[in-house]
């Protein structure tokens, strides 16, 4: 059965992965875009998912997915019951999610196991004025 450790586990490997307490729910971020989330009861999960085959896949596997509330279909995201995927199946709809917030780049680098490339804004090196 997945677990919260086994997510937190897989999530927190992933570059530029953060994870935070959000009303005594777990979530985990790329910035300030949330990825992945764990219900209080630890029964469900909710992932980034494409809006436009949310229904799609709602509908052919309703034992697994559930549709987001009301006020979350504006998200790119999906209802997960733990209970019903295994290890891999949870490592893919991660993986994916994560690969929906971090930039190209990022994500070619990570599964080429390639080191990710550090281009965010801010990090930028500075020329140095002697060099000129």
């Amino acid at each position: 059965m997945v677990t919260v450790e086994g997510i937190r586990a897989l999530a927190l490997t992933l570059p530029r992965t953060t994870e935070h307490l959000i009303r005594d729910r777990v979530r985990f971020r790329v910035g300030q875009i949330v990825y992945a989330g764990i219900s209080q009861d630890e029964t469900l999960m909710g992932v980034g998912f494409p809006k436009e085959q949310r229904e799609s896949v709602v509908a052919a596997e309703p034992v697994k997915f559930v549709m987001p509330t009301t006020s979350d279909l504006r998200f790119n995201w999906v209802i997960v019951r733990l209970a019903a995927i295994d290890e891999d199946e949870m490592t893919e709809l991660v993986t994916e999610a994560w690969t929906m917030c971090v930039p190209k780049y990022v994500a070619r680098a990570y599964f080429a196991g390639e080191p990710v490339p550090d281009r965010r804004a801010g990090s930028r090196q500075q020329p140095d004025a002697r060099a000129r």
